[in-house]
């Protein structure tokens, strides 16, 4: 029976109802001003300025002068954080096991607390990091060897003439969204129930088998954290406009250099209001961003919620 509540227990429940209502307002307020002000560059352009190649900003309006097409831009976040979640999948899973299952306690504290020292580190520190030591280190030991070997894999077959690329770009973003992937998993694997872990010890398992199990029980949360933060990875900005290279190009070799649609906001949004539309397409590329991200974060935290114990 559900206990009764006094007028002041009434007030103060109620009082919580205006913040969160501001949030679920902001939100919609975003989604409305994103909408908003792209409405006129699809007006001009229509659906294509999600589909075409050509980015001419030009003091004649589209379509006879200017023309602003989002598709590498959109290409490139996509490609930047799919090589980020691959490599993160990794990373992360792997410290997990570490620190729950092979560290003594003095190592997992010392591993934990590097994990969140990287998480509360700013995105900027991770860019200059980048663009002074990765980009380098893989185009050295890494992009030139794959390329020199299996240039007839397509996602190989450009020479990098740089370190700034999407491939750098993707690596960059996966040590960053580690530490997040990391708090998630490694929650739900501290969730797990001792029962379970002690009837799978005494069905005589490997440490191997055991942690196999244990992976498989919280499987949709693995496939939530890669979700998430796939989520997380498009949306960076700082970091990723000093290492993808910002060549408005589209293909399939991850060693050229691309633009992701933040760092095109990024780069284009002081001078856009000297041309016409362009800050209208850059709202549409906001707009796209915005809803992938709203798209894939919802599917990864209704992923979450499935696992029960």
């Amino acid at each position: 029976m559900r206990p009764k509540s006094s007028r002041q227990d009434l007030i103060v429940f109620y009082s919580l109802a205006a913040p969160t209502s501001i949030v679920i307002i902001i939100l919609l307020l975003m989604l409305a001003t994103q909408l908003g002000l792209s409405i006129p560059v699809f007006n001009v352009q229509g659906l294509s300025t999600l589909t075409t190649t050509v980015w001419r900003p030009s003091y004649t309006p589209p379509p006879d002068g200017a023309w602003y097409g989002l598709l590498p831009a959109i290409w490139g976040t996509m490609t930047s954080s799919i090589i980020a979640v691959f490599l993160s999948m990794i990373l992360s899973l792997s410290l997990v096991v570490v620190i729950e299952e092979v560290a003594s306690r003095r190592f997992r504290e010392a591993f934990s607390t590097i994990v969140d020292l990287m998480a509360g580190m700013p995105t900027v520190i991770f860019g200059v990091w980048g663009l002074a030591f990765l980009g380098p280190t893989l185009e050295k030991w890494v992009m030139s060897p794959l390329h020199s070997y299996l240039s007839f894999i397509p996602l190989f077959s450009c020479e990098p003439l740089s370190g700034a690329t999407v491939f750098t770009a993707g690596v960059l973003l996966s040590v960053m969204i580690v530490p997040f992937m990391v708090a998630i998993i490694q929650e739900n694997y501290r969730a797990i129930p001792v029962t379970l872990k002690e009837a799978a010890w005494s069905l005589g398992m490997t440490r191997y088998e055991y942690v196999k199990l244990n992976i498989n029980m919280i499987r949709p949360v693995i496939v939530s954290a890669l979700l998430l933060g796939f989520g997380r990875a498009s949306s960076e900005t700082a970091a990723v406009t000093l290492v993808v290279g910002n060549s408005y190009n589209i293909g399939y070799c991850i060693f050229q250099p691309a633009y992701t649609i933040s760092s095109l906001i990024a780069n284009q949004f002081t001078e856009a209001q000297d041309f016409p539309y362009m800050m209208n397409a850059l709202f549409a590329g906001g707009l796209a961003l915005l809803i992938i991200g709203i798209i894939v974060n919802s599917i990864g935290i209704i992923y979450l919620r499935r696992v029960r114990f």
